[in-house]
């Protein structure tokens, strides 16, 4: 079964010859790795090779903006897949966290003119962060992967 993206796209972006890193947030550690995997895929399918893609964690999605920047600094990815989870809770943490999350992760994108793929669910629920994130429902992270990739070949 193709993922959504590609039924939606058609075609795959080529990769061959990228560097990309993966920056993901590990407080909902299963759906870290539910987002990671589809990352993985995407990034295989893609033609990204293994030595050319590099995964890292950060404690939550507070922290993808500037870890994501530091890792454009580096001169060493032309993109970069933030992944992560945000669920809403009884308190207003969850505005501010995927709020800004969102626009640090914009900023970055736009300053360092280095496509991000967001993949950073904001969901009213566990549940539905479960959706997004599984690789059998949602596959959030494979789309992610997508999107960095596809950026690229703009302009």
């Amino acid at each position: 079964m193709k993922p959504a993206a590609i039924a939606r796209h058609g075609t795959l972006p080529d990769g061959r010859g990228r560097r990309v890193a993966v920056v993901c947030a590990e407080f909902y550690v299963q759906l870290a790795e539910w987002l990671e995997d589809g990352t993985r895929r995407a990034l295989a399918d893609c033609g990204v090779s293994e030595e050319h893609r590099t995964f890292v964690r950060v404690p939550g999605c507070f922290e993808l903006p500037l870890a994501a920047q530091r890792l454009i600094q580096t001169g060493k990815f032309d993109a970069v897949v933030a992944l992560g989870v945000v669920v809403r809770g009884d308190t207003p943490h969850f505005q501010y966290v995927a709020g800004e999350c969102a626009r640090g992760i914009m900023d970055v994108q736009l300053s360092t003119g280095t496509p991000i793929g967001f993949g950073v669910l904001t969901t009213e629920t566990l549940e539905q962060a479960e959706e997004r994130a599984d690789p059998r429902r949602g596959d959030k992270g494979y789309e992610a992967a997508l999107a960095a990739l596809a950026a690229l070949s703009v302009g």
